[in-house]
């Protein structure tokens, strides 16, 4: 394995950073006293290489049925509590400092399960735009909508999300 090619050609470096501070709030909440996602690194911010959002997860469960992506691969870290993940064959309680990192098409799921709040940390790569379908969530929940099966393939599909 070798250093991709260069994307930067300049010579004196630039002063490009992005910092998000711990006490910034909550971008979405998802469902009432639902989970909340934080924005850390969007494909829009980080040119297209990867998404990062904190995922933090009440008490009431939640989570995907198994599913995979064409486009995307998707890691999660463990940062507290217990969260159900699966990795296409098997359910493991993960907890703090566990990780999980799965391809493009590898089916996985994710769940809280546990009756205590939980938090993690999702990574995309490459950096797809994940917020739109996670807000599009986030309303379907607030107007409390009940979707039919065509119209969730069809939200799944214009996020690249298969359901198995």
């Amino acid at each position: 394995m070798s250093y991709p090619e260069p994307r930067y050609l300049g010579e004196t470096g630039e002063s490009s950073g992005f910092f998000r501070p711990a006490s910034a709030g909550p971008d979405l909440v998802i469902g009432e006293g639902g989970t909340e996602v934080r924005y850390l690194g969007t494909g829009a911010s980080t040119n297209g290489q990867f998404g990062l959002y904190r995922w933090d997860m009440g008490a009431k469960p939640s989570g995907p049925d198994p599913h995979f992506h064409r486009t995307i691969s998707e890691s999660f870290f463990v940062l507290s509590g217990t969260v159900r993940l699966f990795n296409g064959k098997t359910w493991t309680d993960a907890t703090a400092g566990d990780f999980l990192y799965v391809p493009e098409g590898g089916v996985h799921a994710f769940r809280n399960e546990s009756g205590e709040p939980a938090s993690m940390l999702l990574l995309f790569a490459p950096g797809a735009p994940r917020e739109g379908y996670f807000e599009e969530l986030a309303e379907i929940a607030a107007d409390g909508r009940r979707l039919s099966d065509a119209e969730w393939t069809d939200v799944y599909l214009r996020h690249d999300q298969y359901m198995v």
